[in-house]
């Protein structure tokens, strides 16, 4: 029993590190939002046209997911 015991606590161990990595990869791999208030300046629309929170950030509208889509272009 102890080698079946000591078999479970080595995939346990190794399964805690790979999910330690996969957690620290993921706060490294979080990039800022690309939206500034130049494209509010360039577009002529309100940062609300493109966002939910009208000051801008946060989810985008359908607009706003269309405007990403397009290279951050308006859409025809």
């Amino acid at each position: 029993m102890k080698v079946q015991a000591s078999k479970w606590l080595a995939v346990a161990g190794a399964a805690t590190v790979v999910a330690g990595i996969g957690a620290a990869m993921s706060l490294v791999a979080v990039r800022p939002a690309a939206a500034t208030a130049q494209f509010a300046t360039q577009t002529g629309k309100s940062c609300g046209d493109c966002h939910t929170n009208a000051k801008g950030g946060g989810p985008l509208t359908p607009l706003g997911e269309k405007f990403k889509a397009n290279g951050n272009k308006l859409p025809n």
